[in-house]
């Protein structure tokens, strides 16, 4: 039996507050999940409620939460689409990692299965993805508005009756959908997948499945739920959801990522990807090879201090490579060196104030690094390996002439 449900709002990508659900097991929880419901639907539909009390049985906590103009979150519907649905299930990770632990487990339900799939790559914490009913791609919703999208194309927007329930819909949503695919993300996913389907499903057919699983690289799954309806309606096919989903889960959350998991560099070894990840004004989620790193800027600035600074992560760059620098060379010398330890710190000063700098006028940049050498060494092996703290090759590039190509490769 799971605790009881904690009530939570946190704010959204369109700085409404958010109204969600944290479902947690008696005991520690073995990882976190994020869930997304289905267009217009809401966290407290059965599916949901049923998945994510399902999940807790099997020791998994659950986050589910209403998309900003629905249920009890804030904000107008009619503002909203499919990119800010994706900005937040960014945010709502986001709550999660600052106050419990990162969502290793994303579940996505129909268009919300096709809004995991885009936000995923934000969410480098997360090893395993897991769509239900899930549409390939996000336009495939404009078949449900099909009765009004000549008025809203004509007038602008337009009231929908759908579920019985009327919503405004408004041209943005519509012009967004179009702009929008999935097959990127898809295949280069890096991450875990199942696909849960049913094909008898009316409302979304069962070849998007089959779509997504070409789409997608290994490893990838797919479970049929055969007789099924669209929204899981039946107790006993969401409940069956959740213990496939908690065993299949189980073989990513309790184990590092490998390199199964992770999308393939060989191509191009040396490419390192930043993205934004909309969890506030600068965050950005960075992958290089098999890593997941973070950037931000401090709350002072505008930012929300979930990561080092860009200027923070150009010094990491540096002191790493000083480190293992002076590290090698010790090695090969056979050098008392125990431990080596670079602090560094980056500011802009006048150019007159450096006597060694060819720059007169105007500010510079300047590093301060740091070098502490521990072991047995004597003045002459330390100012060495002082020197040879200049040789390491992100300080030469740092000093050499440096070009920056900069092109569009999303034409």
């Amino acid at each position: 039996m799971s605790n009881s449900p904690t009530q939570i709002r946190f704010p959204g990508a369109l700085g409404a507050q958010l109204a969600a659900r944290l479902e947690r097991p008696p005991a520690s929880p073995k990882a976190y999940a994020l869930f997304a419901h289905c267009f217009t639907c809401s966290k407290d539909t059965l599916a949901a409620s049923r998945i994510a009390a399902a999940l807790t049985a099997h020791g998994i906590a659950v986050l589910r939460f209403d998309f900003t103009g629905l249920g009890g979150s804030e904000g107008d519907f009619g503002n909203t689409n499919f990119t800010s649905n994706v900005a937040d299930l960014v945010a709502a990770a986001a709550w999660l990692r600052q106050n419990h632990a990162p969502p290793k487990i994303l579940i996505g339900h129909s268009l919300g299965g096709a809004a995991v799939l885009a936000a995923a790559g934000e969410i480098p914490e997360a090893l395993a993805i897991a769509t239900i009913a899930a549409p390939y791609e996000p336009g495939h919703i404009r078949k449900l508005l099909a009765p009004a999208v000549a008025e809203i194309e004509a007038a602008g927007e337009a009231e929908v009756d759908l579920a019985g329930r009327k919503f405004r819909i408004r041209k943005q949503l519509l012009e967004d959908l179009a702009s929008r695919n999935n097959r990127g993300a898809i295949g280069s996913l890096g991450k875990a997948l199942l696909i849960f389907h049913s094909p008898r499903d009316t409302t979304v057919d069962v070849d998007n499945a089959a779509q997504i699983f070409m789409a997608a690289r290994h490893p990838k799954s797919f479970i049929s739920l055969d007789t099924a309806d669209h929204l899981l309606t039946r107790r006993e096919d969401a409940e069956y959801v959740a213990a496939v989903l908690a065993a299949w889960a189980s073989r990513y959350i309790d184990a590092p990522v490998t390199a199964a998991a992770q999308p393939s560099t060989d191509h191009d070894p040396g490419m390192v990807t930043v993205t934004e990840t909309r969890e506030g004004k600068f965050a950005q989620a960075i992958t290089a090879g098999r890593h997941r790193l973070r950037a931000d800027e401090p709350v002072a600035v505008g930012g929300a201090d979930t990561g080092p600074t860009p200027y923070e992560l150009l010094l990491a760059a540096l002191g790493a490579c000083t480190s293992m620098t002076i590290r090698l060379y010790a090695d090969s010398k056979r050098l008392p060196l125990d431990k080596v330890t670079v602090r560094l710190k980056h500011e802009k000063i006048h150019a007159q104030d450096c006597e060694q700098c060819e720059t007169r006028e105007g500010k510079i940049d300047r590093i301060d690094r740091g070098v502490e050498l521990e072991g047995g060494l004597d003045d002459t092996q330390k100012a060495k390996l002082l020197e040879i703290a200049d040789k390491c090759p992100v300080h030469r590039t740092l000093h050499s002439e440096v070009v920056v190509h900069t092109r569009l490769t999303n034409q």
